[in-house]
């Protein structure tokens, strides 16, 4: 797999990673234990080396899993992780709990250290610089116990002002084909020497090719109004259409971001070792320049004026 490096950070990863929120995560009817072990196994044999997880997933699981997994084989990873939400479910980003949080998270990982630490979609107050919380994780990155800090957020809003008033390096951002907003952004971070890391890169499985106007989906997929599930499986079949012939649908939704030159990894998630690979394979080639336009487009002229939900 080809690897590319998350901004000026020299942090070097497989340009396709893995979103570990799945890991031992019941609630999504995500792999069990010995599944998600083989999942990481087979992650790292392919050249997929960043594992996005956070004390959230699976409350707590998935770090615990990743670090069982990667137990012995610690520096063939890059560890992203997040502060903010905990494994109980509550929200708590004081500038006290960043260094406990971190170290909780450490030894769920049964490591010294994180490449990445991201503030977990934030409230707004805490996408401002001069928030305490980044004195906190510049001194823990000065310490070594961090490599790189940053953001997890959905906006272009969000991410320039992050850019221009912190100090962040590399940052996570909601970017697919269905939502293409934080592009414009997404550029201007790489201009600044700031890593991106796409996350939901196939709209919560819409871009896997799984889900059609018939569907319908309990839990939290249960948000989705018969409207939006319409809307959006109408803007599935369009998408598609301006795939090459024999593409599918997830390789073309991630060969789309791996065309945008300011995306440095994208983070699909996987239930089975089947579907990491499928994924993987995705690098295997890219995505035609006219199909990427067609893409851009699609987005303009359907999207721009009226996201769709999350």
């Amino acid at each position: 797999m080809n690897r590319r490096v998350l901004g000026a950070t020299g942090i070097e990863a497989g340009e396709v990673g893995l979103g570990a929120w799945q890991l031992g995560n019941e609630a999504w009817d995500g792999p069990g234990e010995e599944e998600s072990l083989r999942l990481v196994d087979a992650a790292l044999a392919a050249g997929c080396t960043l594992f996005d997880t956070a004390p959230g997933y699976g409350a707590g699981r998935s770090e615990e899993l990743l670090g069982r997994a990667l137990e012995g084989r610690r520096d063939e990873a890059v560890l992203v992780s997040k502060f903010g939400h905990t494994t109980s479910g509550d929200a708590d980003f004081s500038p006290g709990r960043v260094e406990p949080a971190l170290a909780d998270s450490l030894a769920r990982l049964r490591t010294d250290r994180l490449d990445v630490f991201l503030l977990h979609s934030p409230p707004p107050q805490l996408l401002d610089g001069s928030a305490p919380v980044y004195r906190e994780l510049e001194r823990l990155r000065d310490g070594g116990a961090i490599r790189a800090y940053g953001v997890s957020l959905d906006w272009a809003a969000d991410l320039d002002r992050v850019l221009e008033t912190t100090g962040s390096t590399v940052v996570e951002v909601l970017l697919n084909a269905l939502h293409q907003e934080p592009l414009p952004a997404v550029e201007r971070a790489r201009e600044r020497g700031v890593g991106v890391v796409a996350k939901v890169p196939l709209d919560s499985g819409w871009l896997s090719g799984k889900y059609g106007a018939g569907s319908t989906f309990a839990g939290i997929r249960g948000r989705w109004t018969p409207e939006q599930i319409a809307r959006r499986a109408r803007l599935v079949e369009r998408f598609e259409a301006l795939l090459p012939a024999g593409m599918s649908t997830a390789h073309g939704a991630l060969r789309f971001l791996l065309a945008q030159p300011a995306v440095s990894c994208v983070i699909p998630g996987a239930k089975s070792v089947a579907q990491l690979r499928d994924n993987v394979a995705a690098a295997d080639g890219p995505l035609p320049a006219e199909a990427v336009a067609a893409i851009r487009e699609l987005w303009r002229d359907e999207l721009e004026g009226t996201p769709l939900p999350w």
